[in-house]
């Protein structure tokens, strides 16, 4: 027992402790509103019920446990486990193209897998920390000469392929996070400005390709009612964004509170929409903390890249920088009307037990960079 407390001390010692506490603190104000929504008179209208809290709850403990466990397993000996896990992910996500299914009629995409005890799971969400590790891997193996033509080839490829995957599996708006992964990750590798100017003509002269070929009429719709009035319609694409600025609205200063009976109704307001129920029942202080709280999160996962004991380390961390923050950028542009509505998660706080568990694998990999960023510490 003496040397289990000691080797729990010392760890400790060693972890990010401002990270956990950042995690938890925003775990336990997602279990609260889940609780929130769960007791109140819109949980039938919103068709969740006490299980969607204890998901929640399960999730965020298994999640921490597992963050803490894969925190103790050094980084590079992960890394070099892709042949393992990238071929199994791919597995699992093309195996929703043939078994998958809709966890809601109101979601076209068949994007999850049928588990025992009536639970799913959402292969893309695991696919996410596969090319983090996998895609870290590659830029350090070509350290200092990612911008030798071929180098930037294969890691293109690298970085495409999964956003094409994940687009044809109909979930756009992860293939949206992966594409934003890659980017950031490239650069932070040191992707030259010269080959950063060459994209902008590209990336304009593909838009009205994107728009015309790739978008389906629905999404285009959501686009335009955002950004133009004359298409903004409050019975269709506007719906659910009007109502979350109301909701939004009647938070006021100090919220309505927890566990009331009555909120203003926001469609999915459990889970993609759960940044406009915080605002609601917390009010503005409340949504500042929570904010806060989402970019201490992000701050540490910069933090512990800048100090990385190598290249592997820090491209690790900016991945799941990069993972976290444009899921909590898009998430709530979509709350506020500033971004069309594309079905993505705010992490740890929306409803969802895959989407939880992966977002703590990744905080798990930041934190294991943070742990080993000295050459076997807990041997030292």
């Amino acid at each position: 027992m003496k040397k289990i407390r000691e080797y729990i001390k010392k760890y400790f010692s060693a972890a990010d402790k401002w990270l956990l506490l950042f995690c938890i603190l925003i775990s336990l104000i997602g279990i609260l509103c889940q609780y929130s929504l769960v007791e109140s008179n819109q949980a039938s209208t919103l068709r969740i019920t006490e299980r969607v809290a204890l998901v929640q709850v399960l999730a965020s403990v298994l999640g921490l446990t597992a963050a803490v466990i894969i925190s103790n397993i050094d980084y590079h000996f992960m890394a070099k486990l892709w042949k393992l896990y990238v071929p199994a992910a791919l597995f699992l996500v093309i195996l929703t193209f043939f078994i998958g299914m809709q966890v809601d009629e109101t979601i076209d995409d068949r994007a999850w897998l049928r588990l025992p005890f009536g639970l799913t799971f959402q292969p893309s969400e695991l696919m996410k920390i596969c090319f983090i590790l996998s895609f870290a891997y590659h830029l350090s193996k070509v350290y200092g000469q990612i911008n030798r033509p071929m180098n930037l080839l294969l890691l293109g490829l690298h970085g495409v392929f999964p956003v094409i995957l994940i687009h044809f599996q109909g979930d756009d708006g992860t293939a949206l996070i992966f594409l934003f992964i890659f980017l950031t990750m490239l650069f932070a590798a040191g992707l030259s400005w010269k080959y950063i100017v060459a994209a902008i003509p590209v990336v304009a002269a593909a838009v009205p390709i994107v728009w015309q070929y790739f978008l389906t009429d629905d999404q285009r719709t959501r686009f335009l009612a955002v950004y133009f009035t004359e298409y903004a319609d409050p019975l269709g694409a506007d719906y659910q964004q009007r109502l979350s600025r109301i909701s939004i609205g009647l938070g006021q200063l100090q919220g309505e509170g927890l566990f009331r009976e009555d909120y203003w109704y926001v469609p999915k307001m459990h889970n993609d929409f759960v940044f406009s129920f915080i605002c609601q029942a917390l009010g503005f202080i409340g949504a500042l903390a929570v904010l806060s709280l989402l970019l201490g999160i992000c701050f540490r996962a910069i933090i512990n890249a800048k100090n990385a004991l190598d290249p592997l380390g820090a491209y690790i961390c900016y991945g799941v920088f990069a993972m976290f923050f444009f899921q909590c950028i898009i998430n709530i542009g979509m709350c506020i009307s500033v971004l069309p509505v594309i079905g993505i998660t705010l992490p740890l706080l929306s409803a969802g037990g895959t989407s939880i568990s992966i977002t703590y694998l990744g905080v798990g990999l930041v934190m294991s960079v943070h742990v080993h960023r000295r050459r076997n510490i807990f041997y030292e």
